[in-house]
């Protein structure tokens, strides 16, 4: 179960037992935001991608969305999120768990910089029901980022 593997990673650092489950679903921004209390923006969203032969997560904020042009001139690939089945395969965590923490050692991590607006944020602990406070840092440090990014831009409601 991907939460045990997260839960032993987090162990390094004397974290594991601040990982928080919830009885409801977590699986999507809104629904993580609504069982923690929070808004949406506050929610480290992590969406696995495919970078030609080697998979990549990006940790973006839950009010945020890829941004294809940033991404392709940050990375020189295409974004192209990867399947359920290529994202359980490629991160070892399922869709709605996906997370920075636990992944094999050639899945490269970026936190995107629509995160630094905030003194913490929550991302998931492979299941989609759990998630963890944690201050940038922390996330930085926990999740072997490769570098900090800009290659979102903000979701725009139907409508506004």
């Amino acid at each position: 179960m991907a939460i045990e593997t997260v839960r032993n990673y987090l162990k390094s650092w004397g974290r594991d037992q601040d990982i928080i489950e919830m009885e409801r679903s977590t699986a999507t921004v809104l629904e993580a935001a609504a069982s923690l209390g929070l808004i949406p923006a506050r929610i480290a969203k992590s969406i696995a991608l495919s970078q030609g032969d080697r998979v990549a997560v990006v940790v973006i904020a839950g009010d945020m969305k890829l941004d294809n042009r940033k991404y392709k001139d940050r990375f020189g690939v295409k974004a192209r999120m990867l399947s359920p089945e290529e994202a359980l395969r490629g991160t070892g965590h399922a869709i709605g768990g996906v997370c920075p923490f636990g992944l094999p050692a050639e899945v490269a991590v970026y936190l995107d910089s629509s995160l630094k607006r905030f003194d913490t944020v929550f991302p998931a602990c492979g299941s989609s029901n759990s998630a963890i406070e944690l201050t940038l840092e922390e996330l930085n440090e926990y999740s072997h980022s490769q570098a900090w990014v800009d290659v979102c831009k903000p979701i725009i409601a139907i409508g506004g």
